[in-house]
């Protein structure tokens, strides 16, 4: 009789854990977004400076990099003060990008007009 218990619930166990459904993970490959703070620039609600990519008009906090991996934030061209480019490579998984790899596009500075 025990021997009976224990293997109805070793079953159910394993039913219960094959039952568990995975998000499905939508993949990036060599996409230019854009990228910047998800707060500061993008709107985004949260606490904080945190990176963050819009891929097809959809913002989506960054999994896997940092705000300040590509230099200061709060510098004038950092990701507080301006929207960049980037090619990205990852997955959009739970509503968060998890990145494989971001190499930013090259930033022209442009010069503000003298008054």
């Amino acid at each position: 009789m025990k021997k009976l218990k224990l293997s109805l619930l070793l079953l159910n166990l394993v039913l219960v854990t094959y039952a568990q459904t995975k998000p499905a993970a939508k993949k990036v490959e060599k996409k230019e977004v854009e990228i910047a703070c998800g707060e500061c620039m993008f709107k985004m609600p949260g606490k904080g400076c945190d990176l963050a990519v819009k891929i097809d008009g959809v913002g989506y906090f960054v999994d896997g990099r940092k705000i300040d991996d590509f230099g200061d934030a709060h510098a004038e061209d950092g990701f507080c003060n301006a929207v960049r480019k980037a090619i990205v490579t990852g997955e959009i998984i739970d509503k968060r990008f998890k990145a494989k790899s971001i190499q930013l596009v090259e930033y022209k500075k442009t010069e503000k007009p003298k008054l």
